[in-house]
């Protein structure tokens, strides 16, 4: 008989992780969630710019493999190594669990997601104040692990210059979809159709697989997305770091 599948809520200083997945992998997404804090802390220790910056900064190979990663996404996507803490441990917790044999699961750290699922799952997309509301991503079981991450300049804590209400990104990796999920809100300077098609043209790069863009009544999407759908998104249910 399958497992059941549940679901823990994991806070660690200011990570806030909902992990999903089979009850007895959940002891390991905790421990793996406190290392990859401790890696991004020992990474700021060595060079506190790596907190600060809002550039992208040299790849120091002496600093933790996750940091690594967060640099190189950064670096990518044209924004700071933090920009992609939330999706690269999201990540790396997602990894540890499929490599002890999990089949189905899902963390959402703060919004940004990661996941490896055997079953359809759909992702609600919170607009805030937005006039276009109540939308999800039906995503489909695939082979590997896959991200949804998203940013806003309306809603929640993340370091945003746009007015996105939500900047949406998916792609195979949690580091470089949340680091991407940051410069596409940031590039969102108006609600209007033409700066969220401007913002959307000049994001869409290698490793992305589609972008979604809501500012005011505006709607965007480029690349290939999931299947949009209308959903009752239950602003309680929002994960928040």
């Amino acid at each position: 008989m399958a497992e059941l599948i549940r679901q823990r809520q994991i806070r660690i200083k200011e990570t806030c992780a909902i992990v999903t997945a089979e009850e007895r992998f959940l002891e390991l997404a905790e421990r793996t969630i406190a290392a990859a804090r401790s890696d991004v802390e020992a990474a700021i220790a060595a060079q506190p710019r790596f907190l600060t910056s809002l550039e992208p900064l040299p790849i120091d190979m002496a600093a933790p493999p996750l940091a690594r990663r967060m640099a190189a996404a950064a670096a990518l996507a044209g924004v700071g190594p933090m920009a992609a803490v939330a999706g690269a441990i999201a990540q790396a917790t997602v990894e540890a669990l499929v490599a002890a044999g999990a089949r189905h699961v899902i963390v959402d750290n703060g919004g940004d997601l990661v996941m490896r699922i055997d079953r359809p799952v759909q992702v609600g997309i919170f607009t805030g104040p937005a006039r276009v509301r109540g939308i999800a991503l039906r995503c489909e079981p695939r082979p590997g692990i896959f991200a949804v991450c998203t940013s806003s300049g309306t809603v929640g804590h993340s370091l945003s210059f746009g007015r996105a209400d939500a900047a949406t990104v998916v792609a195979a990796s949690g580091c470089l979809a949340d680091a991407t999920a940051t410069a596409l809100g940031n590039r969102v300077r108006e609600a209007s159709g033409p700066a969220v098609e401007q913002a959307i043209r000049d994001t869409l790069a290698d490793g992305i697989e589609g972008l979604l863009v809501v500012a005011g009544d505006q709607l965007g999407v480029g690349g290939t997305l999931p299947p949009l759908v209308r959903a009752a998104v239950d602003p309680q249910r929002i994960s928040r770091g």
